[in-house]
């Protein structure tokens, strides 16, 4: 299809072939004797145009070939100046309809990804981590110019232009096989509907809430979100934290927001056919085969409580996660063993 480029240059083809016509007409009208230049182009400008008004003086039979050149040549830059607007108009058309289905193709084919309600700041700082982890996601934003930038940050970023807070909007976004939401709208108001909307379609659904306000806290809660941020909260912890404990707070920005993933926490579910499931800690021998620290389990069935620090006769059990302090390559290595 016709890019920009093409587009400009039809375009300035166009309009040099009209200005050229200009200048010849006027030039040709200005041998005649008795003509000023004002009477040579009006006479060449409503001429090409074919708008039909009378000669601005009697015309010889030479002025009339001249004219009737003249005339030639504005119908066909006209014929041309039409035909590009209507395919312009049809082929930017065109895009979008090309564009809308390849995203509903592609919507269709989604699997355990994540809906992001909103593209402000925290949204794209989502997106980002998304990006970052490799995890499938579609955005929902309602702004047609926030829409259409994040389109353009990439081919394969999917958005629905649509208000999240309505339950077309996130059968749109495919939540029956989402793997979870996170409501990162503006307002608290609207990230509670959000909630609500979920939470009715899929209760089983996990649900990250923004509060911007933190009296928001507790009626993000209450509406269904699972887990609730709330950025005056977080940010005024780590300020302090920053002041109190500025070593952690460095260590924690290398293994959580490194950007180039050198060292980072992960957390690995035990498939209930793994290998590891049954055998403990040393028996495992994480450490040595793949280098990776473990920091923490938490065991299926349990209260949900993690154990920090394991000791080696701590026993691994089928479904349990752990949570593992090492490289993206060490990570991988211990997934791989995992579902083996």
């Amino acid at each position: 299809m016709t890019d920009y480029r093409t587009l400009l240059a039809r375009t300035l083809f166009v309009v040099l072939v009209v200005s050229t016509l200009t200048v010849i007409g006027t030039l040709a009208f200005l041998q005649f004797p008795g003509w000023t230049f004002s009477d040579a182009l009006y006479m060449t400008i409503i001429t090409l145009s074919a708008v039909g008004y009378d000669e601005v003086r009697p015309l010889s039979d030479q002025g009339r070939l001249v004219a009737a050149f003249l005339l030639a040549g504005g119908l066909t830059s006209m014929g041309l100046w039409f035909a590009l607007i209507t395919s312009a108009i049809v082929e930017m058309d065109l895009t979008n309809v090309i564009r809308l289905r390849k995203t509903r193709r592609m919507m269709m084919q989604l699997k355990d990804h994540i809906i992001v309600c909103g593209a402000g700041r925290m949204g794209l700082q989502v997106m980002r981590e998304l990006i970052h982890a490799g995890v499938p996601y579609v955005v929902i934003e309602q702004d047609p110019d926030r829409a259409e930038q994040i389109r353009s940050m990439g081919d394969d970023i999917l958005v629905v232009e649509a208000d999240a807070t309505r339950d077309e909007s996130l059968d749109e976004a495919r939540i029956s096989t989402a793997r979870g939401l996170i409501a990162a709208l503006p307002d608290d108001m609207a990230n509670l509907f959000v909630c609500l909307s979920a939470k009715g379609l899929r209760p089983e659904l996990e649900v990250v809430a923004r509060a911007s306000e933190e009296e928001g806290i507790g009626k993000l809660h209450k509406a269904g979100a699972d887990h609730v941020i709330s950025p005056t909260v977080t940010g005024g912890s780590r300020m302090a934290a920053i002041l109190l404990r500025p070593q952690v707070v460095s260590f924690l920005d290398v293994v959580t927001g490194d950007e180039d993933l050198k060292l980072r926490l992960e957390e690995l579910a035990v498939p209930a056919d793994s290998r590891l499931a049954g055998q403990t800690l040393s028996e495992a021998q994480i450490p040595d085969k793949t280098g990776l620290i473990v920091i923490a389990i938490r065991h299926a069935g349990g209260d949900g409580a993690f154990i920090y620090n394991p000791g080696p006769h701590e026993q691994i059990r089928a479904n349990d996660v752990l949570i593992v302090l090492g490289g993206p390559e060490q990570i991988d290595s211990l997934q791989d063993a995992a579902r083996a």
